[in-house]
């Protein structure tokens, strides 16, 4: 029986790729890697820990980049761990600009209770950042 291990990453069908980059460095912190495949496509990824998000742009021919049966921004609902109290991370979401979607309030992730806050990323996708233990 087969049986899979973890993640590698996760694709997002985005309209912008450079507006959805800017958002992720900047809000979540993750660091930008662009790369030319050997088809000549330019491809962006948001890299963070051993964790790695592509950026799609929505109107990329499936032939040079496939994807799933719809390619639609804003319609994930992605969940980040963070260190961070969610105080604090509600205040850097206000410092940063970014509405609260809601929380903080308690969750259960993968791994049991959490702590998470919800805003919307450029494209209206649900980010969740979120700890475990006490909030």
């Amino acid at each position: 029986m087969l049986s899979v291990t973890a993640f590698d990453h996760v694709v997002l069908n985005v309209r912008d790729v450079e507006a959805s980059a800017a958002w992720y460095a900047r809000v979540l912190g993750m660091t930008r890697r662009d790369v030319t495949s050997a088809n000549g496509i330019r491809r962006t990824s948001m890299t963070f820990g051993a964790m790695m998000l592509n950026l799609r742009p929505v109107d990329m021919d499936t032939d040079a980049w496939f994807t799933g049966a719809a390619a639609v921004a804003g319609s994930d609902d992605l969940c980040f761990l963070s260190d961070a109290a969610p105080d604090a991370v509600v205040r850097h979401l206000a410092s940063c600009g970014v509405a609260i979607a809601a929380g903080p309030v308690a969750r259960r992730g993968a791994r049991g209770e959490m702590t998470s806050v919800y805003c919307r990323d450029p494209d209206g996708n649900l980010i969740e950042i979120a700890r475990y233990g006490p909030a």
